[in-house]
């Protein structure tokens, strides 16, 4: 049998597959970085894309918060305003009922019996006046009481004040200041 050499042919052989498979290997490493770099790019972007999306959003939220600040600033306005409107009404349709108190008081007023103070304090009146006689006094309660604007009318206190007149007094007394049921109806209506 002959002998052949195939020593040099087998070197050549893994030469030439060695540089094949680092050919394949560089390819593959390209390939591969490639692939890499277009999914960053690809990621990069994308989050990107979801920071003007997020901007975007921050911006229209900020919008809406004003808005929704500006609502509640009106609401308050208006709430204010109806209660503004609300108190003018009631001063309104209440400031008749002052010379209703005055024109009764002035008619339940006897003669000889003279008002130095009216103090009022919510619905309650303290009164301080001087008077010819006790008489007097008992006829002013008892038109007082009569009254359909004063209730309870109460004597506090009646001491002799001689330097007004022989019988006259001074008198402390306290009642009530009331609205009628017609005039309640016709305040309440407006």
């Amino acid at each position: 049998m002959a002998q052949i050499n195939l020593l040099p042919w087998r070197e050549a052989h893994r030469e030439e597959k060695k540089k094949q498979f680092l050919t394949q290997l560089a390819g593959v490493c390209i390939l591969a970085v490639g692939a890499a770099f277009l999914w960053i790019q690809s990621v990069e972007g994308s989050i990107e894309n979801q920071r003007t999306r997020n901007n975007m959003l921050q911006t229209e939220i900020s919008q809406l918060e004003k808005q929704v600040q500006e609502i509640k600033d009106l609401k308050r306005k208006r709430r204010e305003l109806i209660d503004r409107m609300k108190v003018i009404q009631d001063l309104e349709g209440k400031r008749s009922i002052i010379v209703h108190y005055f024109d009764e008081f002035a008619k339940a007023m006897p003669d000889g019996v003279y008002i130095t103070s009216i103090k009022r304090t919510g619905n309650n009146l303290s009164i301080r006046g001087v008077s010819d006689s006790n008489n007097r006094v008992s006829t002013l309660m008892r038109r007082l009481d009569k009254s359909e604007w004063f209730s309870e009318p109460n004597l506090k206190s009646v001491e002799a004040a001689p330097k007004h007149g022989p019988q006259s007094s001074i008198f402390r007394m306290q009642l009530k200041a009331i609205l009628p049921l017609d005039e309640q109806n016709r305040v309440t209506k407006k």
